[in-house]
């Protein structure tokens, strides 16, 4: 509980549009080549034992090469509300298996409370995905799990919320040695590959030095998600060249060796669709990394780490061979919000006598109906169907289990 309480009291004090932590240049430097050694060192073969609770650093590294090496991928969820993170951490546990809990720029404002409008200083989408850390940072040791902490995709005109949270990343690494946020995610994939790569090797260096991973994103996701519209990007720029990976590879290895992951495209896109509708093609994947080891010399055939955007709906079979390819992380968002409208759907269809009124239902005509109405009733039906889509989630992404492996 004291951990708790100093968590609540870091969540009054965290004021993102105050000072930045004021770190000497050195320092930083030194920072980052100590983690950069690190995080080339660290492994995770098979039988090695994962961190509970929310990891980051050297913990973070082990997922993911825990991930790798045993050939499973992990679900990352965009979380709204606190039921859909209670849910993520509940299928974990079931599953045995780590968890992404991950919060775009409109899911932190709707976490804020909808009363607090969002300016252009991101305040509330900040402090709403700050809030929901700390309550993820509360619970997850106790389910047992690893859990990462992540944020999603960050346009150029959403920076100001990339700073925010960095800003709160910081403040919490100079009180407990680690960041509040094992990672986030910049997509500035609209802009040229030479302006994405500038800008994401800034924050990189500046991410490093408290110990934080960067996602980037290069090409197009195609579909729609939260609010960026992408249906009707052209479809060469669905289609991510190795070239352009090995540019991201140039670009960020130097700065902060293994620290990113990449989001390439590779036909995949948000929301769901109909069965033959979406070209995946997974050996693009295949083809970046061999080009990477080509170009650079390297030993491994698996020089960076992937992210599969868009998993929604997604075959299973595409879904094992982007992981043998080295995806390591896949989001799932469409899927879960029609889980978790579905459990309260199929509830209301089920006791609807019992939801006419506070009072009279088959039973009789002066019969409560509060155990019926109780928002805790229904959010809970909400929560199991999303638990059971989850499950299945760890089943295609090879996970189940995956704390055993």
């Amino acid at each position: 509980m004291a951990a708790f309480a100093s968590q609540q009291a870091l969540a009054a004090k965290v004021n993102v549009a105050g000072a930045k932590l004021n770190m000497k240049k050195t320092s930083a430097r030194k920072a980052v080549k100590a983690f950069s050694a690190r995080a080339q060192a660290v492994a995770a073969p098979a039988g090695t034992e994962l961190k509970k609770g929310v990891v980051t650093g050297d913990e973070y590294l082990k997922v993911l090469n825990h991930a790798r090496a045993n050939g499973y991928a992990i679900p990352a969820v965009n979380c709204t509300m606190s039921p859909i993170v209670n849910a993520c951490l509940e299928a974990a546990k079931q599953a045995n298996a780590p968890m992404i809990i991950q919060f775009s720029n409109g899911g932190g404002a709707y976490m804020a409370g909808k009363g607090f409008k969002n300016e252009a200083d991101q305040k509330a989408a900040v402090m709403g995905c700050v809030a929901g850390a700390l309550h993820v940072r509360a619970l997850a040791e106790f389910y047992g799990v690893p859990v990462i902490l992540h944020t999603d995709h960050c346009s150029k005109a959403l920076l100001p919320w990339f700073d925010g949270l960095l800003e709160a990343n910081e403040e919490y690494f100079a009180k407990h040695g680690e960041p509040l946020f094992s990672s986030h995610m910049l997509d500035l994939s609209e802009e040229s590959i030479e302006e994405n790569m500038e800008i994401s090797a800034k924050y990189l260096k500046r991410m490093a030095a408290i110990n934080c991973f960067l996602e980037v994103e290069i090409g197009i996701t195609g579909g729609e998600e939260d609010g960026v519209d992408n249906t009707d990007a052209n479809p060469e720029d669905l289609y991510s060249k190795p070239e352009e990976i090995h540019q991201v590879y140039q670009a960020l290895n130097p700065v902060a060796p293994g620290m990113f992951s990449i989001a390439a495209a590779f036909g995949n896109v948000h929301g769901v669709y109909s069965p033959g509708n979406v070209k995946l093609t997974p050996p693009i994947l295949e083809k970046g990394q061999a080009y990477i080891k080509e170009k650079e010399g390297l030993d491994t055939d698996k020089p960076v780490y992937f992210v599969f955007h868009g998993g929604s709906g997604s075959s299973r079979e595409d879904i094992r061979e982007a992981i043998g390819y080295g995806v390591i992380k896949m989001n799932i968002d469409t899927d879960t919000q029609w889980s978790f409208w579905d459990g309260v759907k199929d509830y209301v269809a089920d006791k609807s006598e019992y939801l006419q009124g506070q009072i009279g239902n088959p039973d009789g005509p002066e019969k409560p109906n509060k155990k019926y109405y109780d928002p805790r009733m229904w959010i809970r039906e909400a929560e199991n169907y999303t638990v059971k889509r989850l499950v299945e989630a760890y089943e295609d992404l090879n996970a189940v289990d995956a704390l055993s492996k």
